[in-house]
């Protein structure tokens, strides 16, 4: 398991405000799934996680009910999320829909098989979307969506791209033998393994030698910021050196991978939901063909413009959004590990900007030098698996990084993750929109 169970049952007997949530949560969906739960170790983000995925789902909208909870089987589909597909299952069913759909996209109806290839985009390489793509979706003779529709389809599209992220990232899958149950686990060990394997037993030792290492890290990382925020004082950086910085750590992101070795769970039970199970993030750059154009966040951020397109469309949910956003990039207890009242925010736009290079997103007042100094290679690994190729994500991944901060704070961290990568794939998908309107 990433997270013991047993800090998962302290959080639901300590925190009273997360409890008054999460209780709040049952009554609304039903149950109490684990997402829920791990979110609720942060208690203000899953308050504003709670009412966005309420509204997109539960709400009256452009889309019919049953269209909203299809479109989630199919983008956590794309990234082979059995978890977030099996519930969406369930939900789909509830709210009406029709069995026969279930049986793979081409059962379903023709305007919703329209949405495959941009499901196939949004969820590897979201800076390929076009306003062409927009405008078939739109101008399709018989099986065309108005605009309102689809905003909330991208919406929907980036929403569950991101919480597989986040699923992943936190070792969430369905467990076999639970009767329908979820609980966090290795995602790439299947439940027949032996836990107690010649693996577990050499990383036994490892670990040992390790622990002594780990203070060393935070004092180190915390060393760094300290003189990072003295650079910034005390010296300027051209704006052509920034522009150098960016592409460097753009091109070195490409490099960054986890172990071909990997197990690779795929299944005809999740992957009839979508085509091209092939189409993925890194399978697209190790072909030498991988050219990410450069975004510059100042042409098209969320706050001027985003923002506005998706209020105007599909009313409150740019302000939902937007206070998620918002949650996550600022969430902080001034704390790392065991120290207290450290600054977090160099170290928390370090992790959001390093996500929205691996898209090609600039922020032209930003050192980009400051990622290699702050992000060691194992975290890296682990952010780009996590919002790149989630499927393949490892719990040894999830412990070789930041190996003395606490659970919660890795959970902090998927926050980050999922909501940095939400924010990426919704300006690809809007700028795209815009191009449409003028």
């Amino acid at each position: 398991e990433f997270i013991p169970e047993k800090e998962m049952l302290q959080l639901t007997s300590g925190d009273a405000e997360a409890r008054v949530l999460l209780i709040e949560a049952f009554a609304t969906l039903g149950r109490l799934d684990n997402v829920t739960l791990l979110m609720g170790f942060h208690p203000q983000y899953l308050d504003s996680f709670l009412k966005t995925e309420h509204y997109l789902m539960q709400v009256d909208g452009p889309l019919p009910y049953c269209y909203r909870h299809y479109i989630a089987i199919m983008a956590a589909a794309q990234h082979q999320c059995s978890y977030l597909v099996n519930l969406h299952v369930n939900d789909f069913l509830q709210v009406g829909g029709d069995p026969k759909w279930l049986a793979g996209l081409d059962s379903a109806p023709p305007k919703l098989q329209t949405l495959s290839q941009v499901n196939k985009i949004l969820a590897h390489r979201p800076w390929l979307i076009t306003k062409d793509h927009i405008e078939r979706l739109l101008r399709s003779e018989d099986h065309g969506w108005s605009l309102a529709e689809l905003v909330q389809v991208l919406v929907l599209l980036a929403h569950y791209h991101s919480l597989a992220s986040f699923t992943f990232g936190c070792g969430i899958i369905p467990e076999i033998h639970s009767g329908g149950g979820h609980s966090p686990r290795h995602p790439s060990v299947p439940d027949f393994t032996n836990s107690n394997s010649v693996e577990e037993q050499t990383c036994g030792h490892e670990r040992i030698e390790q622990v002594a290492g780990t203070t060393f890290e935070v004092e180190a990382l915390l060393e760094k910021m300290k003189r990072l925020q003295q650079c910034r004082d005390e010296e300027g950086t051209s704006q052509e050196e920034m522009a150098t910085r960016f592409e460097r750590e753009k091109t070195e992101s490409l490099f960054v991978a986890s172990s071909e070795n990997e197990r690779w769970i795929d299944t005809r039970e999740i992957s009839r939901h979508f085509e091209d199970p092939s189409y993925g993030y890194q399978d697209f750059s190790r072909h030498g063909d991988q050219y990410v154009p450069t975004f510059r966040a100042q042409d098209y951020t969320w706050e001027d413009h985003g923002y506005s397109l998706v209020n105007r469309l599909y009313p409150d949910v740019g302000q939902l959004l937007d206070e998620k956003f918002q949650n996550a990039y600022n969430l902080t207890y001034n704390t790392m590990a065991m120290h207290k009242n450290v600054d977090t925010s160099m170290l928390r736009r370090a992790i959001w900007n390093y996500i929205h290079c691996m898209f090609g997103i600039r922020y032209d007042d930003y050192n980009y030098g400051e990622i290699n100094q702050l992000l060691d290679r194992n975290f890296k690994v682990y952010i780009k698996t996590v919002v790149c190729s989630p499927a393949k994500t490892t719990k040894g991944m999830y412990d070789s990084f930041w190996r003395q901060f606490k659970h919660s704070e890795k959970i902090h961290v998927n926050l980050l993750l999922m909501e940095a990568r939400m924010q990426a794939e919704l300006l690809y998908a809007l700028t795209a929109i815009t191009r449409h309107l003028t």
